[in-house]
């Protein structure tokens, strides 16, 4: 895979579902100041890229964040746990994307939405991508690139058409305590749809000269993400009212497009969001099959996920489909999505505590990691802020999640007879595991 199939792969997955359905919920909580919004979440995500392209560029490894873990806090049961939820939440993705898959393919093509119609569509599009990953990295790549210009070209007629219609007090920014606080509030919701920029660490084994084309295609891809959503943002709350775009809720950006593009912005957003979410489950599944491959290789997951047919497909690709399509099937996904969130915002903080640990081996600025360490605890307690406040069944999952995750490990490390290292040990850990990697390297 190269360094642009590695870039279309970020960007597939960052401008997902959401970009097409969050407008509406962004107005309510940004109003007007929502492009500021998208603007300072980039920001927040380039906080955690610093970390992920810094390490990425030592530590080549398709186990990602958790193989940054993994070397700068040890083999811990804390780590295991990580890497367990680490990969559920990627089998949520999927299960998310499927659905949101259903909920636009149906329409567009006037097909009944009735649960049987939904629930045949799911495992078909998951089928499809893990039929796809099945022939590998370069295929996935291809698929992904040409998925990702299509997308984008939807959306930069959006944006080359919408722009000329902007009403300029529409997007005037205000500041005032009420806006701040709103800006705030969805800076921290939207930091999250730069979460696939990690997907790039996932797949780092399968990148031609990872070592430098990884943080390169990290930073290029939230750039390239940063302008589209900032761009969107602008026309969308520049062509219709906030009261209007509250009102369209999960169609804000269709309706958005109405004023320039008449009941063609319907169509053309609706083929655009079926792209869109392709791409993000294409590149989820990858990424999740490859967590659990790598993971199993180091132990962190049952040597089931290693194991390999004769045609070279890794069963981690088949579990991960087969689990995504049973979650789809049972669960709705309100109230996950938010938890899975919370969980890879926890992921960013050890992922940047770990650069700090290894700062002397692979650089890194500690004052800056100091720094980017508590603007994440911030967002973090934020997150579990506005989940109780407006969600609160989502805290009790989360903590039904956390402790289901630690005892999953904690059994499996007392079948497998492994150590029950706890953060007394880490340092210890970290100076073995730094090396042993130094003398591998």
């Amino acid at each position: 895979m190269g360094l642009w199939a590695a870039v279309s792969m970020a960007v597939g997955t960052m401008i997902g579902a959401s970009i097409f359905s969050i407008f509406g919920v962004g107005a309510q909580i940004a109003k007007q100041d929502l492009p500021e919004a998208f603007l300072v979440s980039g920001l927040f995500a380039i906080l955690v890229a610093y970390s992920y392209a810094k390490l990425g560029k030592h530590y080549v490894s398709n186990a990602g964040p958790i193989a940054f873990i993994m070397k700068g806090m040890g083999d811990t049961l804390i780590t295991g746990a990580l890497s367990v939820l680490m990969w559920f939440t990627y089998v949520v993705s999927i299960a998310m994307f499927s659905k949101g898959f259903a909920g636009y393919f149906l329409p567009l093509f006037h097909l009944p939405t009735s649960t049987t119609a939904v629930s045949i569509t799911e495992i078909i599009v998951i089928a499809f991508f893990m039929v796809l990953n099945f022939f590998g990295s370069k295929a996935v790549g291809k698929t992904e690139f040409l998925i990702v210009l299509i997308k984008v070209g939807i959306l930069g007629v959006f944006i080359a058409l919408g722009i000329v219609y902007i009403k300029p007090e529409y997007i005037k920014p205000s500041f005032d305590a009420s806006h701040a606080s709103g800006l705030l509030h969805a800076s921290v919701i939207f930091f999250l749809s730069y979460m696939g920029f990690g997907l790039i660490t996932n797949a780092s084994e399968n990148i031609r000269n990872a070592s430098r084309n990884v943080p390169r295609a990290i930073y290029i891809s939230i750039g390239i993400v940063m302008l589209i959503y900032l761009l969107v943002a602008v026309v969308a709350v520049g062509n219709l009212s906030i009261p209007e775009l509250m009102k369209a809720k999960e169609n804000a950006l269709a309706i958005a497009a109405k004023p320039f593009l008449g009941k063609a912005g319907f169509l053309l957003i609706s083929i655009g969001a079926v792209f869109s979410i392709s791409s993000a489950l294409n590149a989820s599944l990858y990424g999740g099959a490859n967590i659990a491959y790598s993971l199993a290789k180091d132990g962190e997951l049952p040597e089931f996920f290693e194991r390999k047919t004769w045609f070279k497909s890794v069963e981690g690709l088949y579990i991960t489909a087969g689990l995504s399509i049973l979650i789809a099937l049972l669960f709705t996904m309100n109230g996950i999505a938010s938890m899975t969130s919370t969980v890879f915002t926890v992921i960013y903080i050890f992922v940047i505590i770990s650069h700090f640990r290894l700062r002397k081996k692979v650089g890194g600025n500690p004052a800056f990691l100091i720094f980017n360490i508590a603007v994440m605890i911030v967002i973090l307690a934020l997150l579990l802020y506005f989940q109780f406040k407006d969600q609160k069944m989502a805290i009790v999952g989360l903590l039904i999640v956390f402790v289901g995750a630690i005892m999953m490990e904690y059994g499996y490390r007392y079948i497998k007879n492994r150590s029950f290292t706890f953060v007394g040990k880490l340092k210890k850990v970290r100076k073995k595991e730094t090396n042993n990697h130094s003398e591998n390297h």
